[in-house]
């Protein structure tokens, strides 16, 4: 009976890598193995963490933790090597390939795609191409005197002190209070 089901998986694999072709058969199985393996491996060292946070109570037992954390955790790597297997196995007898070529994404309904960026006059988006250069004028500031006290109030907070004190304006004249 063993040998009747090995000989019908062999015959299903043998003609899915004629049809496949060989290159294409190995590239799945590769794919496939590296996909499955990540995932029982990243269960497998949760599994392991588990047992380390239950193994001491093993002490209790009269038994040393150690020699049954290398035991348990041997075999819990063969469990997960025979479920890795499973995976595979399974997966592979239900691989499947289309031979048409992927549908190709529809085009959006607006056409291309453009930058455009709100227009700070509020009529509406505008597109990069289409904007104006421009230029953006600074302001003169109120010139700070030294030798006038009252020019000193809009000297900015962690600038040089107008006095000449060397410390910061807010730990000199601009101090609160």
């Amino acid at each position: 009976m063993r040998e009747r089901v090995e000989q019908a998986v062999d015959a299903a694999a043998l003609a899915k890598e004629t049809g496949f072709g060989p290159e294409v058969m190995r590239y799945i199985e590769k794919s496939l193995l590296l996909q499955v393996f990540d995932t029982v491996w990243k269960e497998h060292l949760l599994a392991l963490d588990h047992l380390r946070q239950g193994i001491g109570l093993r002490a209790y037992g009269q038994r040393d933790p150690l020699n049954e954390y290398k035991s348990e955790a041997f075999a819990l790597f063969n469990a997960m090597l025979e479920e890795m297997r499973e995976r595979v196995t399974h997966m592979l007898s239900r691989v499947a390939l289309s031979a048409e070529p992927p549908t190709p994404l529809p085009e959006p309904a607006f056409g291309r795609m453009l930058e455009s960026h709100p227009d700070p006059t509020g009529r509406g988006n505008t597109d990069v191409a289409e904007m104006e250069p421009f230029t953006i004028t600074v302001g003169s500031a109120p010139a700070i005197d030294p030798n006038d006290p009252a020019t000193w109030v809009n000297t900015p907070r962690n600038a040089p002190c107008p006095c000449g004190s060397g410390n910061k304006y807010k730990h000199c004249h601009g101090r609160m209070g």
